[in-house]
């Protein structure tokens, strides 16, 4: 089963519930590209429709295909290979869906569900009885805006820490390796 994951910088909500874009950052295109390499992700989509974002995303990219870059550290190159910018996640969904022959699973994550309908386990057997690749995404600024949430088939359980006050918020390159480290041992 193959596992695709999408960093949702739009549509995303900010404090006040808002529809707002969230900016990429150069950290969570090379840590996340490296856990998703780690974990075996076919792709990773980075999304914005913001067009600077997208130069920034090529620019970032488009320095460690260079060869002197490269040949420093190929690791990174390596990683980073499997990184892709998008200017949507019904562009993300459309080009994995062209790759695969069927529309993914969409599973979206967020520390602040109140409700959610699948573990990771679950997602696993449900993507392996309808035959689907999983599209994970996870959303940045506040989390994931419900224009986005209409887009996806389940969502998934949140990350439950251990603080004795209830207190949940991790950053979005921590929980990627956490949630992939999840899925691929329940895959």
């Amino acid at each position: 089963m193959k596992l695709y994951l999408g960093l949702v910088h739009h549509p995303i909500k900010n404090k006040r519930d808002e529809l707002v874009t969230t900016s990429v950052t150069n950290m969570d295109i090379h840590d996340i590209s490296r856990s998703c390499r780690t974990y075996g992700v076919a792709q990773y989509h980075i999304i914005t429709p913001l067009e600077a974002q997208h130069a920034l995303i090529g620019r970032i990219l488009g320095h460690w295909e260079q060869d002197k870059n490269g040949a420093y550290n190929p690791d990174r190159q390596d990683a980073l290979a499997i990184a892709r910018s998008s200017y949507s996640l019904e562009q993300s969904i459309k080009e994995i869906e062209e790759i695969e022959g069927v529309r993914p699973l969409i599973c979206a994550t967020g520390a602040n569900f109140k409700e959610y309908e699948l573990n990771p386990n679950q997602v696993k057997e449900k993507a392996q009885v309808d035959n689907k690749p999983i599209f994970l995404i996870f959303g940045t600024g506040w989390g994931l805006h419900a224009d986005a949430l209409e887009m996806a088939d389940c969502l998934v359980e949140p990350i439950f820490g251990a603080s004795p006050d209830g207190y949940n918020h991790l950053s979005v390159r921590s929980a990627v390796a956490i949630y992939l480290d999840r899925f691929t041992r329940a895959l």
